[in-house]
């Protein structure tokens, strides 16, 4: 049987190692992937210090990786839809027996030189969308595109504020711009990713800490606030100041995960300006993911600026540490088995 390397993460001791195991051969209505690039996501990292944790998997160690990237290597019995050679982004997750399975957290992921999914989890990259900027689409894309497009519903001309500028946020911003939001605010303590939310496209950025913050939101919309806000950031004192400067029938969308409770601090005063709270997690693949490739392919949107290096495979875990530590304050990460 032919090996491959693959970053496995062995659960209950929350170890990571690069190791040796068979390559996986693709079942009837399955295909094997050679992996071309995979992303290094926060919640990769939460999945290694154990803030997450799989629900889904069977066994005790699962290869990461839910940003993935490739070539068809192979097909299974029966498969038609799919030949070798073709490029293709897949999908962070699959759907079984009517329960979603999250890829590289439930069941095998791509942190490997190859990797299995069903022949109806993935999708065709066009030849003029690098794989870098492929792998990333299917949750540091996706999942803003579906919280904006979806859950916040955003129209044209709203005002929105986004919390939290890092992998998901940046992203935010770009889309919000695509799909006509204005003004786009964007709020983050640190000064790299406030300057970098501009350059994506925010009318303005600030510091959360700044006392003039509720007045500045005024400014910039008119003294109405903001009809959307969205909290990439999951820290309950973000939720409570994006409540503050919520305009009338305003909703706040709950992107970020935190195991913290959420309080509305003025429950007369959210009730009587009809607001709302939505909670959102990732994003209708079968329909983001083609809407998403059209824009980039179209050019109108582009997030090369996104990748902020790449490492080896081999390097997983220095791909961890750096992410987590924000070192050189990374978007996305890149593996290149």
């Amino acid at each position: 049987m032919e090996q491959m390397l693959a970053a496995r993460l062995h659960v209950p001791s929350r170890t990571l190692r690069i190791e040796e195991v068979p390559r996986p051969v693709p079942g009837p209505g399955q295909v094997l992937v050679k992996v071309e690039a995979a992303g290094v996501c926060l919640s990769d990292v939460h999945l290694i210090d154990g803030t997450l944790t799989p629900l889904l998997l069977s066994g005790d160690t699962v290869t990461l990786g839910h940003e993935v990237s490739g070539t068809i290597a192979e097909t299974g019995p029966g498969t038609t839809r799919w030949t070798p050679g073709q490029r293709v982004v897949l999908y962070a997750g699959e759907v079984r027996d009517g329960v979603t399975y999250t890829r590289g957290v439930d069941y095998d992921g791509g942190w490997a030189e190859y990797a299995l999914s069903a022949e109806d989890a993935l999708i065709a990259l066009p030849d003029s969308v690098p794989f870098d900027q492929g792998a990333i689409i299917p949750d540091a894309v996706s999942t803003p595109w579906g919280a904006i497009t979806v859950t916040g519903a955003v129209r044209p001309a709203e005002a929105v504020g986004v919390w939290g500028a890092g992998g998901l946020g940046v992203h935010a911003v770009q889309l919000l711009r695509a799909v006509g939001a204005c003004p786009v605010v964007a709020v983050d303590p640190h000064p790299i990713a406030r300057e970098r939310a501009l350059a994506q496209g925010a009318d303005l950025a600030l510091d959360p800490a700044d006392p003039a913050l509720r007045e500045r939101i005024g400014q910039v919309t008119g003294g109405a606030g903001l009809a959307a806000a969205f909290d990439f950031a999951g820290v309950p004192a973000v939720r409570e100041q994006a409540l503050s400067v919520l305009a009338p029938k305003g909703r706040l969308v709950l992107v970020g995960l935190t195991d913290q409770p959420l309080t509305v601090a003025d429950g007369t005063r959210f009730s009587y300006l009809q607001q709302r709270i939505l909670g959102h997690y990732g994003s209708d693949m079968p329909v983001a993911l083609p809407q998403l490739l059209a824009l980039l392919r179209g050019g109108r949107l582009d997030f090369s600026a996104s990748i902020s290096g790449e490492l080896p495979l081999s390097r997983a875990a220095e791909a961890v540490e750096r992410l987590e530590n924000k070192t050189g304050d990374p978007i996305r990460l890149i593996l290149r088995p």
